[in-house]
């Protein structure tokens, strides 16, 4: 008689934990790994995710920085061209700005410039987005931004299992990689198999199924996508929810195969809508399935305006999944 088949328990841990894990697998493996940094040694970084990194691995591989992005995003640029697998952590997206050089005159175009004679194995962490009221220098949500310069991958974990799992395939990859992390995902809690070892990066994801509308989104903005499938279902509206999980490249095929099913899509974006990287899901929707289209397309993105300060205009410039449940509502049941 055969023995039944062990039941595997599934991993349960917070966002931040996962990052954490993810990070601490990644120097095990590699010895060319390190990390680098504002304040990512001795305080464990500005959101704990490498609390502990620096007593367990030494200073010679978690290394604190200056403040001085355009620096230390330099220096990873340099140590990936000799060899390294640097990760950088770049506190929050608003902060990019200030290596913006580095990253898109120098990590990117090294590759192209040299004739392939030099890779940039360079991966960069930041935190984006807004909710934690810390005003308009602090709340931006740029992936868009960085989605549109080819030779970056742009990944947007969104999940406990993502954000797991997400940075192996990010190593693996020989050109410049941007990881970008909800600030409003770190304390949240997930599970997922305990034999899982691995995501794949270049495929965005159904987190929900549903035939009536496709609710695409990417990041934070996901669980709200989730509530307010949940909430439409109570109105017998099902709802499809499609995680990008990649901006660059763009999973365009799953986008058009939910749309073929549901006739009707809405995306969601917490960035600003002009230019924004729900315009580049729509035209790609546009070109490729109008005529599987019943209804004009929606996006739910922040209002133009830099992110407020005060909780209540703060909540009124980001997407919400109460918004989202407004206009599916009106696209599926018209006045």
């Amino acid at each position: 008689m055969n023995a039944p088949e062990p039941t595997l328990t599934p991993n349960r841990m917070t966002y931040r934990e996962a990052s954490k894990q993810a990070l601490r697998e990644a120097l095990l493996s590699d010895p060319r790994v390190f990390l680098m940094g504002e304040d990512i040694g001795r305080y464990g970084g500005c959101y704990a995710v490498t609390k502990g990194l620096l007593e367990e691995f030494g200073e010679e591989r978690i290394r604190d920085t200056p403040l001085s992005e355009s620096a230390f995003v330099g220096a990873g640029v340099g140590t990936a061209m000799a060899g390294m697998r640097p990760i950088v952590e770049i506190m929050t997206v608003n902060f990019s700005l200030l290596a913006l050089d580095q990253i898109l005159n120098n990590a990117v175009t090294i590759p192209h410039m040299s004739g392939g004679q030099f890779a940039i194995p360079l991966v960069i962490r930041m935190a984006t987005g807004g909710g934690r009221r810390v005003a308009a220098q602090h709340s931006r949500s740029l992936e868009g931004w960085y989605a549109h310069i080819p030779g970056l991958r742009v990944l947007t974990p969104a999940t406990v299992e993502d954000a797991r799992f997400m940075l192996k395939g990010a190593l693996a990859d020989p050109n410049p990689v941007i990881i970008f992390e909800h600030v409003m995902l770190y304390n949240m809690e997930g599970d997922f198999p305990s034999d899982m070892k691995e995501v794949d990066i270049a495929r965005a994801k159904v987190r929900r199924a549903g035939r009536d509308v496709s609710l695409i989104t990417y990041g934070g903005s996901l669980f709200k996508a989730l509530q307010a499938a949940d909430a439409l279902s109570s109105e017998g509206i099902d709802a499809e929810v499609i995680d990008l999980r990649t901006l660059r490249p763009l999973d365009t095929k799953t986008i058009i195969d939910s749309v073929a099913r549901t006739r009707r899509c809405i995306i969601i974006d917490e960035g600003w809508r002009s230019g924004s990287i729900s315009a580049e899901v729509g035209m790609r929707i546009a070109e490729e399935a109008f005529f599987e289209l019943d209804a004009p397309l929606r996006r739910v993105c922040s209002r133009e305006a830099p992110i407020p300060y005060a909780a209540h205009l703060e909540d009124a410039c980001l997407p919400q999944a109460a918004t989202i449940v407004a206009v599916a509502r009106e696209l599926i049941r018209p006045s």
